[in-house]
């Protein structure tokens, strides 16, 4: 990716997880990327665009994180899907950490029919099968009520430490997880 067109997703990501989507003019987008009106045009037809370009990017940032962590176990299954809520925990307490793109977004964009809630809804989904696959990979027989659980979890309590970090949510989070976690996999 061109490194200009980097830099305008970066600022934008950044820019939109801290002041809010709506919040963000493409004036303050291109003064703090140091570039143009033209330049950002020139990459993202409009702000709808750019949007659905930084959701994409973070989503992707996301799972590669995860996919890193859960494979640098080299471990069981079941080993993976109890894991998963430790590194989420890591992930919601490292001082990057902003919150959840497409929560943020389906929010600012409540409408199910505009394109950026359609995205956020989609990457939601897409959270909730990844977790169903660890599920069947460590022979859940319910992995997809277990990966609704979880998701529910995993959103909920990455919005309670959006709101207060350091609230204890995540830590509670993780600890119902291991609950249900450990239930499904005796159940099995």
């Amino acid at each position: 990716m061109n490194a200009l067109k980097q830099k305008i997703l970066q600022v934008s990501t950044d820019l939109f997880q801290t002041r809010g989507i709506n919040s963000t003019g493409v004036d303050t987008i291109v003064a703090v990327a140091g570039t143009t009106k033209m330049t950002l045009y020139k990459y993202f037809e409009n702000k709808e665009e750019l949007i659905l370009a930084v959701l994409q990017q973070s989503h992707q940032d996301f799972q590669d994180w995860m996919n890193e962590k859960l494979g640098g176990l080299g471990g069981s299954p079941n080993e993976k899907i109890q894991k998963l809520f430790e590194f989420i925990e890591e992930w919601v307490t490292s001082p990057s950490f902003t919150g959840i793109a497409f929560i943020k977004a389906s929010a600012e964009f409540p409408n199910e029919e505009n394109r950026i809630h359609q995205l956020s809804s989609q990457q939601s989904r897409e959270f909730r099968q990844f977790i169903t696959k660890l599920a069947q990979e460590a022979n859940i027989k319910d992995a997809e009520g277990l990966a609704l659980q979880l998701s529910i979890l995993f959103e909920g309590a990455v919005q309670a430490e959006q709101i207060k970090r350091g609230s204890g949510a995540i830590k509670s989070a993780k600890k119902a997880a291991k609950t249900l976690i450990d239930l499904a996999i005796k159940q099995s």
